[in-house]
């Protein structure tokens, strides 16, 4: 069994890892040189795909495939990615919010360099993160990209 693949999504490639019946990375990708077959892949990996499909038909709001932020990042990352998988669908928190909860006004910066690390996008939701003007701020995958998946939650669609 193959413990990476490639989907085309709605905001471009993503990239699925899996590792021990967890999956392990979910991120933005290039197209893949070669054709991949969905059933030569791990069960924990078609259930995440199956899930994000959902998502992205408007179908899902909340993800049940079994995730593992323990193998990368530093404690305080992996604090921040743990706080970020509490903001509901549909809504967003500011930097600044996010700061406050994991550690104080000066944390910015660093809630922001831990946002771009996480090694789980989407499922985790780091795109529901915004400026405290409203504005996107960055994305790993691109603002065009975050600015999509805030549009499917907004709208379902």
């Amino acid at each position: 069994m193959q413990n990476i693949y490639f989907m085309d999504a709605p905001v471009g490639w993503l990239k699925i890892r899996s590792e021990d019946g967890v999956i392990v990375e979910v991120d933005h990708a290039d197209r893949p040189k070669d054709d991949q077959d969905l059933t030569e892949v791990s069960e924990v990996i078609r259930q995440c795909v199956t899930e994000l499909e959902e998502y992205f038909s408007g179908e899902r709001r909340t993800f049940e495939v079994p995730i593992d932020i323990t193998r990368s990042g530093t404690a305080f990352q992996r604090k921040v990615w743990r706080r970020l998988s509490e903001i509901p669908y549909g809504e967003t928190i500011s930097y600044k919010e996010l700061a406050l909860d994991c550690g104080g006004p000066t944390y910015s910066r660093a809630v922001a360099n831990a946002n771009g690390k996480n090694p789980v996008s989407i499922i985790i939701p780091c795109h529901r993160v915004i400026a405290s003007d409203g504005s996107l701020g960055g994305y790993t995958g691109g603002v065009a990209k975050k600015s999509k998946l805030l549009k499917i939650e907004e709208t379902g669609l």
